[in-house]
């Protein structure tokens, strides 16, 4: 088994709280964003989208922490996690100016894609509210020390908003691993989101700081090599052919710099078209090694935004419940692929449905 060592549940009142941004997402369905009359509300963010599928896709007590502007867009968005079933008793609601000069609320666009046309995400997420929160915004001794979380999932999605998030983001795991809450961080590397303020070396400069009070660490090749800066060899082979021998050659060299990691884990993704992947994953630990998922190549996509968020949930919920870490991976795997079946950043799956997935079911119609 992978030991990490969790508060007591009883003695909490969160499994899970994620730190991150939550964006109201604007979907054109089988559209196009250039030529939509109409688009379709939900809400979704990479931290976000982790703890909503704990809660309702597994069951467990999740929280939020994040920022909103206090106006109809802002209320709308808490309307849809609490729909989700994730409490939002510790969003931080700004006033509005009126038109959104200082403070604004975060808008995705994203487009599903098909066939040779690829997914495609249209953020409007400047000056949010999120990315101006500040560590003495949140009463952190109060939320880990006295009320108890198991769990903290955050990312570099995150980190990269602003100066102040970076800040912010390293205050919350520190308060995070002094009060005995677990972390798991997924480094989701965005070039667009880094280039205007300092790059891949800013990038490098804040993730490798954060690394340090991390205890399972979820990214995929290109988020390593450009997040940590941990190279590996043959990167186009290791894109296409996915092999695992490049996954353990980066494994090798992060669990080295970062003994603090107990968990390492990724998906492997090869793009066939935009509604036909190749989808697997692997994850390694400390105490059990190197182990894959089922590999599902040929993977018919309806919406791929949100696949990797599902499976660091599934994953999270396996680690958390203390299942081997084949299991975990499978969990992951399988609940991702779930949620890129149905529209919208979150999971749409069960419970039931991702177990059987994970064990080897199939898509025979069930009556």
């Amino acid at each position: 088994m992978t030991t990490l060592t969790l508060r007591p549940a009883d003695q909490s009142r969160y499994d899970a709280v994620s730190l991150g941004e939550v964006m109201l997402r604007l979907d054109p369905g089988e559209g196009r964003i250039r030529t939509a009359r109409q688009f379709t509300a939900w809400e979704g963010g990479g931290e976000y989208n982790v703890v909503r599928g704990l809660r309702k896709v597994f069951g467990l007590r999740t929280a939020v922490l994040t920022a909103l502007v206090d106006d109809e867009v802002g209320h709308l968005v808490d309307d849809l996690m609490l729909t989700g079933g994730v409490d939002t008793s510790m969003v931080r609601w700004v006033a509005s100016d009126g038109v959104g000069r200082s403070v604004r609320n975060g808008l995705n666009f994203t487009e599903r894609g098909f066939g040779v046309r690829g997914a495609r995400g249209v953020s409007d997420r400047g000056h949010t509210a999120v990315s101006q929160l500040r560590p003495d915004d949140l009463d952190l001794d109060s939320l880990f020390g006295e009320q108890g979380v198991r769990w903290l999932h955050t990312g570099g999605i995150y980190a990269a908003l602003s100066d102040t998030a970076a800040e912010t983001c390293l205050a919350v795991v520190k308060a995070a691993r002094e009060h005995g809450t677990v972390v798991s961080y997924d480094l989701n590397y965005r070039p667009s989101l880094w280039k205007s303020i300092g790059g891949q070396a800013r990038a490098q400069e804040v993730n490798r700081e954060l690394a340090k009070y991390v205890d399972v660490m979820i990214g995929n090749e290109e988020d390593f090599t450009a997040s940590l800066g941990f190279a590996v060899e043959g990167v186009d082979e290791f894109l296409t052919a996915l092999p695992v021998a490049g996954f353990a050659r980066m494994i090798a060299t992060a669990s080295a710099a970062y003994p603090n990691f107990r968990v390492i884990a990724t998906t492997m993704r090869g793009v066939r078209s935009a509604s036909v992947n190749d989808w697997g994953a692997i994850a390694w630990s400390a105490d059990e090694g190197l182990v894959r998922a089922t590999q599902r190549d040929a993977l018919e996509i309806l919406d791929r935004v949100g696949g990797g968020d599902s499976f660091a949930s599934g994953l999270i919920f396996g680690l958390m419940t203390g299942r081997p870490l084949q299991t975990c991976v499978d969990y992951g795997a399988a609940h991702g692929a779930l949620a890129m079946t149905t529209p919208g950043d979150t999971s749409m799956a069960t419970a039931a449905e991702v177990l059987k997935l994970a064990g080897g079911g199939g898509a025979r119609v069930e009556r």
